[in-house]
């Protein structure tokens, strides 16, 4: 990556007016159902959120089994299916999404992929530009696969400027596609991550801290985890050393497995931990000082043991501290129960309302602000055949609402290539740090998002923003001073990376 000046710039995002009630910090959060009869379709396997148009709010991608898959405008909080309208209506079971600028025009491109049938194993929808119609390129990208296709994750893990592509299988070893300028080339047997293991779920952090990308998979039936630390030319698994190979649940019995692994700073303490999402107890992981983790899940109030398909984690109530929404599977004509956790500090108290329960949810799930008010709504899909894909619209009073802030993390030319960079809130005033998030490198079983990272702000006024992004030559932070989130209410934040420089308004 050439070395350039860093500059930040800030984008405005309109404000959509919501009504709203006063929310009791002691209630469980409060959710309203909007143009119900467009989201009642059920059979929904996986979401996608981004700013496909580049209209400056949250757009939505839904895959069906049983269904043509659709693709939602957001205009002012008020959904159009245009699927069919710009090309990506398929009619497949799909299974997985991921949005990703992987040609590197400034256009999120999005790739599908399906259950093995013939002729539609996945495909990469190129976008024209501001979402007016997608092309597909799969073919003359040598993207084509197949497989039973899991997570998805668009990161840069060669640190080279343009993003790859990761694909974990469920049927045969795990692919990362290297991207060269727009061609896909399998390199997951040389760089030692084709794990053949039952590969459901996959996310990718700086876990090491030494300036690039690491990978964590979920497997199942029994599987061991795999934790592949990036050595540059080579990954290497330390999952059993590092304490992430069994998540939390029994390994050897075909019975259990990890659904999904989430990266999140449940504790403030600036350090990123995993969640892993399980058949059998849930585990949730603190990252230690020497590099490995341990399981505080028990102590936390989250081993709740069942069958779990994913979880996202959000801050619903804008105190500062990062909640968990926990989601039951549906297998065998059983929906699993589904949970919402309020972080006390100490713990994590049930706070599922029964909105949230009467769902049937199953496994696309995401917190994001998809009104611009800046309380985090709940998107969430159902595989039953009586299922939904819902927005639960946050009914946060106004106040409440405000009391955040969110941010967007580009290169230098306004794309968005830095997934698992990381972003860090300080209390201007005494240097305490507040928060810590990661922009997402998948997001759900099956699921993803390219949203701006959120965070709560109790009543927190000034606050320092840092950034940290992986390049060529390693961590590179930068710290924007006395930040007035009053400024950025209704819109994001967003910061673009250009080597070492920061400049910002």
């Amino acid at each position: 990556m050439k070395s350039v000046d860093r500059v930040l710039l800030v984008a405005s995002v309109a404000l959509f007016p919501v009504s709203a009630i006063a929310q009791d910090a002691t209630l469980p959060p409060h959710f309203e159902l909007r143009q119900q009869d467009l989201f009642r379709a059920g059979r929904t396997l996986t979401n996608a959120i981004a700013d496909f148009d580049n209209d400056g709010d949250l757009d939505l991608f839904v895959g069906f089994n049983g269904h043509p898959n659709r693709l939602y405008r957001n205009d002012g909080g008020i959904f159009t299916d245009v699927a069919e309208q710009v090309g990506i209506a398929d009619n497949d079971v799909t299974r997985t999404a991921a949005w990703g600028d992987y040609n590197n025009d400034g256009h999120l491109d999005l790739y599908v992929a399906f259950v093995s049938r013939e002729g539609s194993w996945n495909r990469l929808y190129k976008n024209e530009g501001n979402g007016k119609r997608f092309t597909d390129v799969t073919s003359e990208t040598g993207i084509a696969l197949e497989g039973s296709f899991r997570q998805a994750s668009w990161v840069d893990y060669d640190r080279d400027g343009d993003v790859d592509l990761f694909i974990g299988l469920r049927n045969k070893p795990n692919v990362l596609f290297q991207n060269n300028e727009g061609i896909f080339l399998d390199v997951a047997e040389e760089m030692g991550v084709d794990d053949p293991r039952r590969t459901v779920g996959a996310a990718w952090f700086d876990f090491d801290k030494d300036g690039d990308l690491d990978l964590v998979v979920a497997n199942m039936d029994g599987d061991a985890n795999g934790l592949y630390r990036n050595d540059g030319n080579i990954f290497v698994d330390i999952a059993g050393d590092a304490g992430l190979a069994d998540g939390g649940r029994a390994l050897g019995d075909p019975s259990n497995g990890t659904v999904r692994p989430t990266i999140v700073d449940f504790d403030n303490d600036g350090n990123l931990d995993v969640f892993m999402a399980n058949y059998g107890p849930n585990g949730l992981f603190r990252i230690t000082g020497s590099g490995s983790f341990i399981n505080v899940a028990a102590d936390m109030g989250l081993a709740v043991d069942n069958r779990y398909d994913t979880s996202t984690w959000g801050d619903f109530d804008n105190d500062g501290r990062v909640d968990v929404y926990i989601n039951g599977t549906i297998t065998g004509g059983k929906s699993y129960r589904d949970y919402i956790y309020r972080n006390d500090g100490a713990r994590f108290t049930e706070v599922t309302p029964q909105l949230v329960l009467d769902q049937k949810a199953d496994h696309g799930a995401h917190w994001v602000d998809l009104d611009g008010d800046g309380a985090l709504d709940l998107v969430l899909t159902g595989a039953a055949e009586d299922g939904m894909h819902h927005v639960l619209w946050n009914m946060l009073d106004s106040e409440s609402s405000g009391l955040s802030l969110q941010v967007l993390v580009l290169d230098g030319n306004g794309h968005y290539t830095l997934a698992g960079s990381e972003v860090r809130l300080y209390d201007s005033a005494t240097g305490t740090l507040l928060g810590t998030n990661i922009l997402d490198t998948g997001s759900g079983y099956n699921s993803q998002n390219a949203a701006p990272v959120h965070f709560g702000l109790g009543h927190q006024r000034l606050v320092d923003v840092e950034v940290t992004v992986m390049t060529s030559d390693g961590r590179q932070t930068s710290r924007i001073s006395a930040v007035d989130p009053d400024d950025y209410r209704g819109r994001w934040m967003v910061v673009k990376v250009n080597g070492t420089d920061v400049e910002h308004d």
